[in-house]
């Protein structure tokens, strides 16, 4: 079972360069916490394969796979706008690439102990941090966002030193590929053309083969990450996603959400909002992040210059971004409100929906979903309840009834709710929900954790059992704090 797995491991072949071999390092007595069988039963594995204790074993570095490859990669990038230098898999360990029906997936132990690139880290991950990545990976792929993926999550009571001492885990992630920005930066930094060339094929060849047949394939490429970019920064904008550290080494070449540390879904909408206490300068702030993204794609294209040949290509290459991030933005937002058409005066209610929102810290998960239910002839108290400037409230819904009205003729009376319900989770992955699957699990009570995770990978179903959830977080959770260690 555990031995019949498929492998590829086409990222080994690139060469030594791109890697160091290693072996993940042992925790004791491991145990599992969660085992995701959406995720391996698209993967192909069976329902079975988790009962093996050989399965456990390797998924916290304990055991080998059979024809896993274990390796770290190696990858530079910029920290917070500065260059940082060499950086690399510092507590990831890339087992492979594994055949499977929906096609090659590598799969990598984040924990699994030090690497040559670990730097001062210790190689591991906390519990804490662990749960998080592993909740909010299948959160953001129920809400149909690209998104690195969690298979399993495991523990061990191996003690490790953060701010204070906490327990080992280990999350197995999944993606088709786990090739950053900073991958490309690390080899045109270092004047390393040869191996960037076969970065850059490996990647055209392997993950976007329609760039091959373009006149420049290097310049395609970065127009096609670029495009991704796009579409991923509107789908975090609109719904309320922080990431908190979108470093360069931290974006991934195939539009993923990758690395969730200091991440947060907002409560109450503040567009200024910095959700990673480490940020001082607030340079990932929630309003940021569309410009940062544009910036590291500059990066990107700076590292892909040597393959490009002229700086106008590269430049040409990143153009489409500002165009296709607001276009999508809009069609998202469009959508949330029940309206179907670009105008300027949708644009416009748009905008003063943002403005509105942030005027009056309105909780921004809950008042899109409440919207739903709103016609223009319904008198929208509970609405009207989720903010202390009720006149204007009052204004904001006469013109959104206006806009509404026209668009509504012939409709069933239902079905532009059950249209924006589509666009409007009920459910987001809170700062203090995790917090409270943390607290239980550090007491090895799993079961928050699997009811969490189940609402979280469809997030726009009522759950009538769970409804709790959905609720205003608790006066408490402003107090918590993420940081670049969560």
């Amino acid at each position: 079972m555990i031995s019949q797995l498929i492998w590829n491991n086409r990222f080994a072949r690139l060469g030594e360069n791109f890697y160091t071999r290693l072996q993940p390092q042992a925790l004791p007595q491991p145990y599992w916490i969660s085992r995701n069988q959406a995720v391996a039963r698209e993967l192909g594995l069976q329902d079975s394969w988790f009962e093996s204790r050989d399965t456990l074993n390797a998924l916290t570095g304990s055991g080998v796979l059979p024809g896993s490859e274990p390796l770290a990669s190696v990858y530079s990038g910029h920290q917070f706008g500065q260059w940082a230098g060499q950086l690399g898999d510092g507590r990831a360990i890339l087992l492979g690439e594994l055949q499977t029906p929906s096609g090659s997936h590598e799969i990598q132990l984040k924990g699994a102990g030090k690497t040559p690139y670990s730097r001062m880290g210790d190689g591991r991950a906390v519990l804490r941090s662990s749960i998080r990545e592993y909740l909010c990976s299948e959160a953001m792929h129920g809400l149909g966002i690209p998104t690195t993926r969690a298979l399993a999550l495991t523990g061990s009571d191996a003690k490790v030193l953060r701010e204070e001492i906490e327990t080992a885990a280990v999350v197995t992630r999944t993606a088709p590929s786990f090739i950053r920005f900073g991958h490309f930066e690390h080899f045109s930094y270092n004047d390393m053309h040869v191996e960037l060339k076969a970065l850059a094929d490996f990647v055209i060849d392997n993950l976007y083969p329609a760039c091959r047949a373009a006149t420049n394939p290097y310049a395609a490429l970065l127009e096609a990450v670029s495009e991704r970019t796009a579409h991923l920064m509107a789908a975090w904008q609109s719904v309320g996603f922080c990431h908190g550290v979108m470093n360069t080494d931290n974006m991934s070449i195939l539009g993923l959400t990758i690395d969730y540390g200091p991440f947060q879904f907002l409560d109450a909408f503040d567009p200024t909002h910095i959700c990673n206490h480490s940020d001082t300068h607030g340079r990932y702030a929630y309003n940021k992040q569309p410009n940062i993204a544009y910036w590291n794609l500059f990066c990107l294209g700076q590292a892909l210059l040597p393959l490009i040949g002229e700086q106008e290509l590269a430049l040409a290459a990143l153009e489409p971004y500002k165009a296709i991030f607001p276009a999508a933005l809009e069609a998202k937002m469009l959508a949330k409100l029940g309206l179907t058409e670009s105008s300027p005066d949708n644009k416009a209610l748009i905008e003063s929906t943002f403005k509105l929102l942030a005027a009056n810290k309105v909780d921004y998960t809950i008042f899109w979903r409440m919207l739903c239910s709103f016609t223009p002839n319904s008198g929208h108290e509970a609405l009207r309840d989720l903010f202390f400037d009720r006149e204007s409230f009052n204004a904001w819904a006469l013109h959104y009834s206006e806009l509404l009205a026209p668009e509504s003729i012939g409709l069933e009376p239902d079905f532009r709710a059950k249209l924006m319900r589509k666009s409007n989770p009920k459910y987001v992955l809170r700062n203090h929900l995790g917090e409270q699957a943390i607290r239980a699990a550090k007491l090895k009570d799993f079961a928050p954790l699997i009811d969490l995770l189940e609402v979280l990978q469809t997030p726009f179903d009522e759950h009538p059992d769970h409804r709790a959830l959905a609720d205003l977080p608790p006066d408490w959770a402003s107090s918590i704090e993420i940081s670049c260690s969560s």
